[in-house]
């Protein structure tokens, strides 16, 4: 690949992640940030072939300021962006094969408590429009365990809160149908009945907005999750995904199965759902302790 098309051929790259892959709006912010930082390196640089060779001179300008996940993440955006470039005939060969991702630790999914969680939920206030779509929020996430931007992405025709169930697309633009319970319902009628522009919600209407009546941000949800938090003395560092992570231990410990949680989680490999099996050891050792005749 020449130098001088690689920023032409990324452009077409981000328009790919939009109308072909369907690449969810975080994945494609993250992939587009990574490969323009290897464009910027590559364009200052003496490279006139983009290669294997470039890739490596510039993860050793980088690495000792990232973490391993973070220079793990910006290898895979570029192997990304070159298995498309080959697809697209503007390159013979994927020649970023050759370079390894570094070995990440496995670190186990941080989570709530149920009592920690119930804590989280029962002390969100109630008083006012933005209140109750908090409340509505964070209740279906817990609910339904479903990621924040899934929660962010629905429509007003997504939701069924009769029936009790929500239509998500989750990564790659799949589609998956969740059940949801009693209390995210009440939440939800309630939110649904103060919100300001009420009388003029259509079908394709996003589910929750800001106080301007545009689709609530990812960085808006995680700003109000954080100072709820500190105002419900609850400190432990649970980022928006903790909220996912709290389902799905607490439904493993409860007695879901395995398999039950992947699909409702939308998990492709069970591997991936299988880390709570690691979180879930306290309430092993639990039963254990109060279970086996000679302990």
């Amino acid at each position: 690949m020449d130098r001088n098309t690689l920023r032409v051929v990324s452009r077409e790259f981000y328009k790919y992640l939009d109308t072909e892959k369907g690449a969810p709006h975080n994945t494609k912010r993250a992939y587009k940030g990574d490969v323009e930082d290897f464009i910027a390196f590559v364009e200052k640089s003496s490279f006139d072939v983009v290669d294997h060779h470039a890739i490596r001179a510039y993860i050793v300008g980088i690495y000792k300021n990232l973490k391993k996940s973070s220079l793990s993440r910006k290898i895979s955006s570029i192997k990304v962006f070159f298995r498309f470039m080959k697809k697209k005939g503007y390159i013979e060969e994927n020649t970023a094969l050759v370079i390894k991702n570094p070995k990440i630790e496995k670190h186990l999914p941080k989570f709530y408590t149920v009592d920690e969680m119930f804590h989280f939920l029962d002390f969100l206030p109630t008083e006012g429009w933005l209140n109750m779509r908090n409340k509505a929020i964070f209740e279906l996430m817990y609910s339904a365990g479903m990621r924040a931007q899934e929660a962010l992405d629905i429509n007003v025709n997504d939701i069924h809160v009769e029936g009790m169930w929500v239509k998500v697309q989750g990564k790659g633009g799949k589609e998956r149908i969740l059940p949801f319970g009693e209390k995210a319902k009440q939440a939800i009628d309630a939110y649904l009945v103060t919100r300001k522009d009420k009388d003029r919600l259509s079908a394709k209407s996003p589910l929750f907005v800001n106080v301007r009546g545009n689709r609530l941000s990812y960085r808006g949800l995680l700003r109000i999750m954080k100072k709820h938090q500190i105002k419900a003395r609850l400190f432990k560092d649970l980022a928006l995904h903790g909220i996912r992570h709290s389902f799905a231990t607490h439904m493993l410990d409860s007695g879901a199965d395995l398999r039950s949680i992947q699909e409702l989680l939308g998990h492709a490999k069970l591997s991936t759902t299988q880390k709570y099996t690691h979180v879930s050891m306290d309430k092993l050792m639990e039963i254990y302790d109060k279970s086996h005749p000679r302990r």
